[in-house]
């Protein structure tokens, strides 16, 4: 009996190690005939500053409003060969704590992060679609690394990448390839953080929330934000070389992590582990405990 279940596993384990091989061949087969998008045009949203402006003129170098009217614009000025990608890169940023924030501030999160790349996709898949090309999408950590502060922004980036998800095994019939860009701390250098001081949060909050998180705490957690803002990276070399690759190389990944070096076994182990543990790494932060011994106090 013993020797009979060993046989079947070893054959099963065989078996899974051909056909995973099998599949990596195919794979590499029918990769060498794709395109890198040279001669074909490639939409950029959110192009104004930050991770679109620097990836527009990245592009530009190798040779929305309303979305309708955007997709009309496109249409008129498309080259020959077509529409190869869209990027979707336009959105916003904010911190807050969810008692700070109003249901105003999650929906125009929502509305501009989720909803904006959800209308721009439906609008241009069927270009893209047309020459088996490429759907980028800018994601955050912040999809899958619940903290402090970043509540609104996490929906909406959550709600991104489920999309995003959902898509790219609808596109995979079609041979277009959907992927991710999850950048870390990127904030100076892209200006993309709404600075606001201690006293614009304050004045939001109500007579109970003042008593309950004190303006001590606000402080504090003002200062905290801005100085981990600060301390990221200073260019987006990093974001702007996964995005050309995501658009360009053969063999696009679906999923491009961009943290530091230190960091990055932290982040790739951190949404298998069990909620008892991700949840307890913030009570070893300093910050999470002096807001415990903060709150309520005068």
């Amino acid at each position: 009996m013993i020797f009979s279940i060993g046989l079947i596993i070893g054959i099963i384990s065989i078996t899974a190690l051909v056909l995973f091989i099998f599949a990596k061949l195919v794979s590499r087969h029918c990769c060498r005939n794709v395109q890198d998008g040279s001669g074909y045009a490639v939409l950029i949203t959110g192009c104004d500053s930050g991770f679109g402006h620097q990836l527009a003129q990245c592009l530009d170098q190798k040779g929305d409003e309303d979305v309708q009217q955007a997709k009309m614009m496109v249409e008129e000025n498309l080259p020959e060969k077509g529409l190869w990608a869209v990027v979707n890169n336009a959105g916003i940023s904010d911190w807050a704590e969810i008692e700070w924030s109003t249901i105003e501030d999650f929906r125009n999160m929502v509305d501009i992060n989720l909803f904006g790349s959800i209308r721009t996709s439906i609008k241009f898949l069927p270009l893209v679609r047309a020459v088996k090309g490429r759907m980028v999408y800018t994601s955050s950590i912040f999809a899958f690394f619940n903290c402090l502060n970043m509540g609104a922004y996490s929906v909406s980036k959550r709600g991104l990448e489920a999309f995003a998800d959902c898509l790219r095994v609808e596109m995979a019939s079609f041979g277009v390839k959907v992927s991710i860009i999850q950048p870390g701390n990127f904030g100076r250098a892209t200006n993309i953080v709404k600075m606001k001081t201690s006293s614009d949060i304050w004045e939001k909050l109500d007579e109970d929330r003042k008593h309950t998180f004190n303006r001590q705490y606000i402080d504090l957690a003002n200062e905290y934000f801005m100085s981990t803002c600060n301390s990221g990276f200073k260019n987006s070399n990093m974001v702007i070389d996964a995005m050309l690759h995501a658009v360009t190389s053969a063999r696009p990944k679906r999923k491009y992590l961009l943290v530091s070096a230190m960091d990055r076994f932290f982040f790739q182990l951190f949404p298998f582990l069990p909620t008892v543990l991700t949840d307890a790494v913030f009570s070893l932060s300093p910050m999470y405990a002096k807001r415990k011994e903060m709150l309520y106090s005068k």
